[in-house]
């Protein structure tokens, strides 16, 4: 089996966990256009070329982070599954706490949703934008040019840099990115071998968590530049989503929880992000491109 993926460090590692679970799979390492640089636009930038090998033949399956996968899928592709998640949260590497950081700090960090978060939690931090791979930036903290960085803790594992972190960020305050520490596995629609091979990959729970997350992300049509939290766990046969939105001088924000069944994962992403509106989301997302980062 033919398997596509990002050609990035993180992205390979993601992806030979997957491959080494299946019989005589093969990596087909993809060049993005998110790699080659290009800035703005949505989340397909991550994935669209793994989707046009996917629908051409030239792979059989993609390995994504779900975080970087849009809302809505190519016509005849499908979600395969999604193996058990790792750790979702945030974590900063740097500082033993983010209150044991002294006003003025500079933190970096290349997601909008987390420079509003840590705003509106420490103003009087200086959140500075960061790019580059993880390695990149953990050098940026090493020779001095910030005080902190904050990067999802899942990456590190499976880069196997876990000793870069310093502290984990309370989910509950610091609500992960829809997605986060989840892999995707995505399939052309129908293609039976294929998913039949994939299907004990998959964690019920995870998928579950994953499509709640994905419908809410959906219903509030938020794009890669939404600064928008969303983190669903499995409480028995319940599933428990909490959501986050503000903007990204962290002056306004909405939060909510809910539990239901978790027979309906996409019909509670839909409840929540109902609520989310009433409670005032719709001001708070069209503000988020009229507030400077």
């Amino acid at each position: 089996m033919r398997v596509g993926t990002r050609a990035s460090a993180l992205a390979l590692a993601q992806a030979r966990s997957v491959a080494a679970l299946l019989p005589e799979a093969q990596l087909v390492p993809i060049v993005t256009s998110g790699d080659r640089g290009l800035r703005g636009g949505d989340k397909s930038r991550w994935v669209a070329e793994l989707e046009r090998a996917l629908l051409s033949g030239e792979v059989d399956l993609a390995v994504h982070s779900a975080k970087d996968v849009p809302a809505e899928l190519a016509e005849g592709l499908q979600l395969a599954g999604a193996p058990p998640r790792a750790d979702p949260e945030d974590v900063i590497c740097g500082a033993a706490a983010l209150a044991r950081l002294a006003p003025g700090s500079r933190v970096g960090t290349s997601s909008i949703r987390r420079v509003a978060q840590l705003r509106a939690v420490r103003e009087d931090l200086e959140v500075v934008a960061l790019r580059g791979n993880v390695d990149t930036r953990l050098r940026k903290l090493e020779e001095g040019e910030l005080d902190a960085v904050v990067l999802a803790r899942a990456g590190l594992q499976r880069l196997e840099r876990e000793d870069a972190i310093a502290a984990v960020l309370d989910p509950e305050r610091f609500v992960p990115a829809p997605g986060q520490g989840t892999l995707a596995l995505q399939a052309r629609r129908g293609d039976a071998g294929v998913l039949e091979a994939v299907a004990a990959l998959g964690d019920r729970q995870t998928l579950a968590c994953l499509l709640a997350e994905r419908a809410l992300a959906r219903t509030l049509e938020a794009s890669c530049s939404t600064p928008l939290g969303a983190l669903a766990t499995a409480d028995g046969g319940r599933l428990v989503l909490r959501a986050w939105v503000g903007v990204p001088d962290g002056s306004l924000w909405a939060f909510d929880e809910l539990c239901d069944d978790a027979g309906d994962p996409e019909g509670l992403g839909r409840e929540v992000a109902a609520r989310l509106i009433s409670a005032g989301a719709g001001e708070i997302l069209a503000q988020c491109g009229e507030v400077s980062v």
